[in-house]
């Protein structure tokens, strides 16, 4: 089992009060659909325990903020403004990829339809950014980081939506939509930490490059379990990015090879009509043509990359230690 980092639950403790604060200023009916997805209300509006996420970008906002010598309590609005922006994301992406399921139960789509899941991820990023202009000394920073992260985050989901469009995506390209999808929002929460307790320059761009890098090796490891991640654990089901045609990192990878295989994917992935046993092929075909391995031995060089930002800067060294655990954690996570 993957250890998962302390500062991963202490993160989600610390800033739930006040996601939950941020949702009570949305009124019904979005307030309802909005807690449904966070798991604290079932499908009527009634109480319910439902899971929480990982809760690795705020936690990534506390450790900038401990970095740059602040506390877990001054660096709340930046933790809970990107978890809220996240979620935002989560809630458009299960409907534009049209997944049923998220942590084991039905999306927010699938329950209350899609004009009230386009509402409720709108809605979660407008709370983000009123989050953020709490403070007016760190508000104009903040924001602008925040803004332009949440930019690049649309822009990359858009060019993942229009590869499905393309045969003929290039590997570099699926790289820059990564970065862009998931790689901007990780290194605005390092940023932000930092940011929002006054951090150097130089330490607020050390931490922005670790989230960068950090991010895209999230991105190929989330990748992997999209095609081979175990649904009991994942809470989605096999294959999910197969069934659905996605255009993934190790899928690029494998089409743009040379080789039979690659030309076996590229037909089985023009077909409307796979079953199982062809979504397991295509899985298969992935591997074959080196699609898998190079994932894997990309997550581990982002890794590196990103482990490598931190020595640019001094680091208090129970800071560092956790920057490395959580670095470790996302490469070698189930979920």
């Amino acid at each position: 089992m993957t250890h998962v980092p302390a500062v991963l639950g202490a993160a989600r403790t610390a800033v739930r009060p006040a996601i939950r604060a941020a949702v009570e200023r949305l009124e019904s009916p979005l307030r309802e659909v909005v807690g449904y997805h966070f798991g604290w209300l079932d499908e009527h509006g009634h109480p319910h325990d439902g899971g929480a996420g990982k809760g690795l970008r705020p936690a990534l906002a506390l450790l900038g903020a401990r970095a740059a010598g602040g506390s877990d309590a001054e660096a709340i609005p930046p933790a809970v403004a990107v978890e809220l922006v996240h979620n935002s994301s989560l809630v458009h992406d299960d409907l534009i990829d049209g997944d049923g399921e998220r942590h084991h139960r039905p999306t927010v789509w699938a329950v209350f339809g899609m004009p009230a899941a386009v509402l409720a991820g709108d809605a979660l990023l407008t709370l983000a950014h009123e989050t953020v202009a709490c403070d007016a000394g760190r508000a104009e920073a903040a924001g602008r980081t925040l803004a332009t992260a949440t930019r690049r985050m649309l822009t990359g989901q858009a060019v993942d939506i229009s590869f499905e469009r393309r045969a003929d995506v290039a590997v570099d390209e699926c790289v820059a939509m990564a970065e862009a999808k998931t790689a901007a929002l990780l290194s605005a929460a390092c940023s932000l930490g930092s940011l929002w307790a006054g951090g150097s320059p130089a330490l607020t761009t050390a931490l922005g490059d670790y989230g960068h890098h950090l991010g895209l090796a999230f991105q190929f490891v989330d990748d992997l379990l999209g095609i081979w991640g175990t649904p009991d654990v994942t809470g989605k089901p096999v294959l999910t990015d197969l069934r659905t045609r996605k255009k993934s990192l190790p899928v690029v990878y494998a089409l743009r090879s040379a080789g039979p295989e690659a030309a076996e994917l590229a037909a089985s992935y023009a077909r409307p009509d796979l079953d199982e046993d062809g979504l397991r092929r295509c899985a298969d075909l992935v591997v074959a043509a080196g699609g898998r391995d190079w994932a894997e031995r990309e997550a581990a060089t982002r890794l590196d990359l990103a482990l490598g930002a931190l020595d640019a800067v001094p680091l208090a060294g129970d800071v560092r230690d956790e920057l490395h655990e959580v670095a470790h954690y996302v490469t070698t996570r189930k979920r």
